[in-house]
C-alpha cells in the first residue's frame, strides 16, 4: 500500500482537498489536487473552463489531469474531481490506487459550495444539482471505492484517522479492504 496512490473522491463540497492535504502530511507524500492541476495545465479554473468550453470539455480535462496524477512515481495523495468517475478509462486507471469516497448529503455539500467561487455551479439550485450528480455518479464511485465515509458525520481529522487505520490494517493483513 505504501507505493500506491491514495485518491480522495466525492462531489463538490465533500472536503476532498482538506482530507487529501491531511493524508498527504500524515503519509509524508506529495498532494495533488485536480483543481490546482487543472489550473496549472490550462491556466484557468474549473468554473471558467465550464463557462467558456462547457461541462463536457471540463470533465474530459479533469479526467486527463487525474490519469496524469496517477502516473506520478511519488505515489501522491490526490484530491480528484467527481466527474472523473464517469469516464471508463479513468475508472480503470484507478484500479491500483486506494480510493476513498466521501459521500455526503447534497444539502450539506451545497451549503459548503456557496463559499467557493472556483467551483462551477451548473444549476442555480445547488441541492438539486448535487443530487442529480450523485445519482449519476454513485455507481462509478461505488465501483472504484475502497472505503466510503460521510463527511457530514465526521470531521476531516476523523476521516483521515479512519483512512490511516484502514491503510495500516491493509498493510498488516496483506491488502484486504472494504469496497471493491
Amino acid at each position: 500500500m505504501t507505493d500506491t496512490p491514495v485518491v480522495v473522491m466525492g462531489l463538490m463540497g465533500a472536503g476532498k482537498s482538506t482530507v487529501a492535504r491531511l493524508l498527504a502530511a500524515a503519509l509524508d507524500r506529495p498532494m495533488r489536487d485536480s483543481d490546482a492541476d487543472l489550473e496549472a495545465r490550462y491556466g484557468t479554473t474549473a468554473a471558467v473552463i465550464a463557462a467558456d468550453l462547457g461541462p463536457d470539455e471540463l470533465h474530459a480535462r479533469e479526467a486527463l489531469v487525474l490519469r496524469d496524477a496517477l502516473t506520478d512515481d511519488r505515489s501522491p495523495v490526490i484530491a480528484a474531481a467527481a466527474s472523473t468517475v464517469e469516464d471508463p478509462e479513468t475508472r480503470k486507471a484507478l484500479a491500483p490506487a486506494f480510493v476513498v469516497f466521501l459521500d455526503g448529503p447534497p444539502e450539506v455539500l451545497a451549503e459548503r459550495m456557496k463559499s467557493s467561487p472556483h467551483r462551477p455551479h451548473f444549476k442555480p439550485d445547488l441541492v438539486r444539482m448535487l443530487t442529480e450528480q450523485r445519482d449519476l455518479r454513485l455507481p462509478g464511485f461505488q465501483e472504484v471505492a475502497d472505503l466510503t465515509l460521510d463527511p457530514a458525520a465526521h470531521t476531516p481529522k476523523e476521516i483521515t484517522d479512519a483512512v490511516l487505520a484502514h491503510l495500516d490494517g491493509a498493510r498488516v493483513s496483506g491488502g484486504a479492504s472494504e469496497g471493491r
